[in-house]
């Protein structure tokens, strides 16, 4: 369990943030300059905060009481940029082995073998950095990361720099370590499909504090929160590959629930992570006939959030999961929307982007 807990002032701005950490992928997530970059700065050393303590179990990094600073070299962390960095002169072998050069002699270590196959990079191997594409690179620099047996794995924006071409090909690979690699990760994003595919825990940001964290289904539906803003509110539900359809459809079983979506490239029975944005969503009080959407998911209401504009946020529990719908208050109104009302969130099935799904562990789906 990462402990992080931090305090500094800047001119006009002040960061005072505290959490916890599980094991997997944790995602700083709020907008620009809610202050996520400078945690992760003060997690890899390049910022002292005023005060403040980072610790994991009994390797504590940072306690500024009892007169604790350990300097970046002495953190065993690896830290992945937007841009790969790598050495342009060597080859991918030669920059993989510069990560496991650092390695501590007694620290466990990873097989660059099993590291090479986990990324898809073997027939990179004998390439330089100029020849590869952007993915391509941040695949090396994420294996150069685990090859120096990191405590630890920063990373502040990976993707950022990234086409949404380029940003398709890493994602998957970023879930397998998730889900197959013991090092946990602490990644900075401001995209709300990153979080939903990747976080095992979302710490939520906003002005230099964190306003929710937890599991990224029950930040991601909270509508009090939106720490992106309304435009990128979406909820996140887990579903399994049911089957694959000749029309080019793939029905997904989403808690007993069936989900169309454009066809994916999973298997039947692969565990997917779906996210819904919210302004994709059409609710209807009575169940609706003669639509050309496919998706009809009966619920109740939850919660309505008005915003600061003509908007609203209306979650949905239905028996996939929590749904986020983005209509206008006149409309709420006009519906008589209240907490407990029984309600039909409506999906198109095309509205889904290819982004917005990815893999999740199968056990989570059932």
């Amino acid at each position: 369990m990462l402990e992080v807990s931090v305090r500094h002032a800047f001119s006009g701005f002040t960061l005072d943030a505290a959490f916890r950490a599980p094991p997997g992928v944790t995602v700083l997530f709020g907008r620009s300059g809610s202050g996520k970059t400078t945690i992760v700065n003060a997690v890899a050393g390049l910022l002292m905060p005023d005060a403040g303590r980072i610790a994991s179990g009994d390797w504590t990094l940072l306690d500024t009481e009892a007169g604790i600073r350990l300097g970046p070299h002495r953190r065993r962390l690896g830290y992945i940029f937007q841009e790969g960095r790598l050495f342009p002169h060597l080859t991918v072998r030669q920059n993989l082995a510069y990560g496991a050069w650092f390695a501590p002699k007694d620290a466990p270590r990873e097989d660059m073998g099993r590291v090479v196959d986990l990324l898809g990079i073997g027939h990179l191997l004998d390439r330089r950095p100029g020849a590869l594409s952007g993915g391509e690179k941040q695949r090396v620099a994420i294996g150069r990361a685990l090859l120096s047996a990191p405590r630890l794995i920063l990373a502040d924006e990976p993707l950022a720099a990234l086409d949404e071409a380029r940003k398709a090909e890493i994602l998957p690979y970023f879930e397998r370590l998730r889900d197959e690699v013991a090092v946990p990760i602490l990644y900075v994003s401001h995209s709300a499909s990153e979080v939903a595919r990747l976080a095992t825990t979302v710490v939520a940001m906003d002005a230099g504090r964190v306003v929710a964290q937890g599991p990224a289904a029950e930040v991601l539906g909270d509508p009090s929160v939106l720490p992106a803003g309304a435009r990128e509110a979406g909820a996140v539900l887990t579903a399994r590959v049911a089957r694959h359809h000749d029309d080019g459809l793939t029905e997904l079983d989403a808690m007993g629930v069936p989900l169309f979506l454009p066809r994916v490239a999973q298997a039947p029975g692969a565990a997917l992570r779906v996210r819904i944005a919210a302004h994709d969503v059409i609710l209807s009080r009575s169940r609706p006939e003669g639509l050309s959407a496919l998706n009809i998911l009966p619920g109740v209401v939850h919660d309505v959030r008005p915003g600061a504009g003509p908007g609203a946020i209306v979650a949905l529990d239905t028996k996939a999961g929590r749904v986020l719908a983005r209509i206008t208050r006149r409309s709420a109104t006009a519906m008589g929307l209240a907490p407990g009302q029984t309600c039909h969130a409506i999906v198109k099935s095309v509205s889904v982007a290819p982004q917005d799904v990815g893999g999740a562990r199968r056990d989570l789906a059932e």
